[in-house]
């Protein structure tokens, strides 16, 4: 997962409002949306590290992962952080408590940041500093550095989430996420790649012959259960769309 926005408000009808984009070489095979683990949590899967980028469990529990781009750190023998996603979801354990096990080991991976909710708490996880917090109610997010740094796609998604009425429909939603405006060179940041691969990665929607967006999502966590809806893509354009749905477990 690559861009990440999300409306956290725990004391509402929709305590969670979440788009996320998966950006990927489309060479690398993936399963897209779908029940695993005899019906547990719902994720796509990615069949070369084994993993995930986002899931949700039928007792509410999130998990989304973006990595933290520094191709200077890069280490080819590194786990897959993918497992990190469906550790979390297939556990029972509570975000604080899964993050305080994380810990020690979080410089065994290449960088990331980590976004759980665990029905009663969203915290957030970066590696690099080995740094947890409980993530504040309102509009926020994360891309492939720390947790709302304003890189300008990440600016543009989240002042976008932020006109839409908590009741906008998962299309109007989808096309925030298909927004593929390139970011002025004064605004790209600098992190370790060329000029010409900052612009192409400068947008929430990337489009290019070996690497782009493979997958927009949609996660609404409400009072009455989850929705989750999934758009997957190849070089060509749209493959297919993914939608689940499922009551929330009584108490």
């Amino acid at each position: 997962m690559c861009l990440i926005a999300w409306n956290w408000q725990p004391d509402s009808q929709q305590p969670l409002l979440l788009l996320a984009n998966r950006d990927e070489f489309f060479v690398r095979p993936t399963q897209p949306l779908h029940w695993w683990q005899h019906g547990l949590f719902m994720a796509g899967r990615d069949l070369h590290g084994g993993g995930s980028w986002l899931g949700v469990s039928r007792d509410g529990r999130l998990a989304a992962l973006t990595n933290y781009r520094d191709p200077l750190h890069q280490r080819a023998d590194a786990p897959s952080r993918g497992k990190l996603v469906t550790d979390f979801l297939e556990g029972s354990l509570s975000a604080a408590d899964y993050l305080a096990q994380l810990t020690p080991h979080a410089q065994d991976y290449n960088p990331f940041n980590l976004l759980l909710l665990d029905g009663q708490q969203l915290l957030g996880f970066e590696s690099r500093q080995a740094r947890s917090f409980v993530v504040q109610p309102g509009i926020q997010g994360v891309s492939n550095a720390g947790f709302n740094t304003p890189w300008p796609k990440l600016v543009r998604l989240t002042a976008a989430l932020s006109r839409q009425k908590p009741t906008a429909d998962t299309e109007t939603l989808m096309s925030l996420l298909a927004d593929d405006t390139i970011a002025p060179d004064t605004l790209l940041p600098q992190t370790g790649i060329t000029l010409e691969r900052e612009r192409l990665l400068s947008a929430a929607f990337i489009r290019s012959p070996d690497y782009g967006t493979r997958a927009s999502s949609v996660v609404k966590i409400t009072a009455q259960g989850v929705e989750f809806s999934e758009r997957s893509f190849n070089a060509q354009g749209t493959l297919a769309t993914q939608q689940f749905s499922l009551a929330a477990v009584a108490a």
